[in-house]
């Protein structure tokens, strides 16, 4: 189990406006330690009480070769919570590793749904644990 984190490999984002998207700092996969197998990546959202009913916030990873331009990762699904109940969503911590041909360069993106509701006052996070 992977518990170690190094606060120069956590990105935060502020979530976005309804309808928009977000996106975190850049993580450098090569200034972490040599063998990837020995970290995970760890994606978090707070509870978030204004979601709307049937409304999600949704993660996507995305990875680049030379830090500029991005594209998701194909053989990973999205991280995704859904209001309901009038409640919002409870937090939600999802760890995974990352595919072999993940390339040097990893962001997240944060999307609300349109008439998802005002989070902007959370933060979703973005670390390397080890």
């Amino acid at each position: 189990m992977h518990l170690l984190k190094d606060a120069e490999l956590i990105k935060t984002v502020a979530l976005p406006a309804a309808g928009a998207t977000a996106y975190t700092d850049t993580l450098d996969l090569l200034q972490g330690p040599y063998q990837e197998a020995q970290f995970e990546v760890e994606l978090s959202l707070p509870a978030l009480p204004a979601v709307a009913d049937g409304k999600s916030v949704s993660v996507r990873l995305e990875d680049s070769e030379d830090g500029v331009n991005f594209s998701a990762i194909p053989a990973l699904a999205f991280f995704k919570v859904t209001g309901s109940g009038g409640l919002g969503s409870d937090e939600s911590i999802r760890k995974l590793r990352l595919p072999s041909d993940t390339r040097q360069y990893l962001r997240a993106s944060v999307v609300v749904d349109a008439a998802g509701g005002n989070n902007t006052g959370q933060k979703f996070t973005l670390a390397l644990v080890f």
